[in-house]
């Protein structure tokens, strides 16, 4: 219980720092936008749920890897490789689209999120079925984001 404790303070905590330190602020509020975007209040609620998922999801995976090497050296497993790096990716979206301003570069962000998040599910489908279907409205989430930064994109 204390690792998931630790991976749900982890998780909820480094995301809701980037947002705090990453807001949209004036230049997001001036741009042009779809008219399917969710209310701001919609943001920091969908994701303080799904980083709840995500930290649960990767708290399964963590407990049965990582998997030693003949030699005893500790190496991250496949599933466990695709967790990370959609954390990475996902903690990296914020910084690159409301600070540095870089619409294209923070819809890359999210293909790339979207790819792991998409093999993290394919990868634990069959070991922890719980695990990948955590990360199913994560994945939702994801692709609607997708299609809201390249609406933002295409109208900026």
């Amino acid at each position: 219980m204390l690792r998931l404790s630790f991976f749900v303070v982890a998780v909820v905590g480094i995301g809701w720092l980037i947002g705090a330190t990453n807001l949209p602020g004036d230049w997001y509020a001036a741009l042009a936008k779809p008219s399917f975007v969710p209310p701001n209040w919609a943001f920091p609620v969908a994701w303080t749920i799904l980083y709840i998922m995500i930290a649960v999801a990767g708290w399964r995976t963590f407990r049965r890897e990582p998997s030693r090497e003949p030699m005893g050296k500790t190496m991250m497993g496949k599933a466990t490789q695709a967790w990370a790096a959609q954390l990475i990716l996902n903690f990296a979206w914020s910084p690159v689209m409301f600070t540095m301003h870089q619409i294209g570069a923070a819809l890359v962000i999210l293909i790339g999120l979207f790819v792991a998040i998409v093999t993290y599910i394919r990868l634990e489908a069959s070991r922890d079925r719980l695990a990948a279907a955590l990360f199913v409205p994560y994945a939702a989430w994801v692709a609607f984001a997708g299609v809201l930064n390249a609406a933002i994109w295409r109208l900026n």
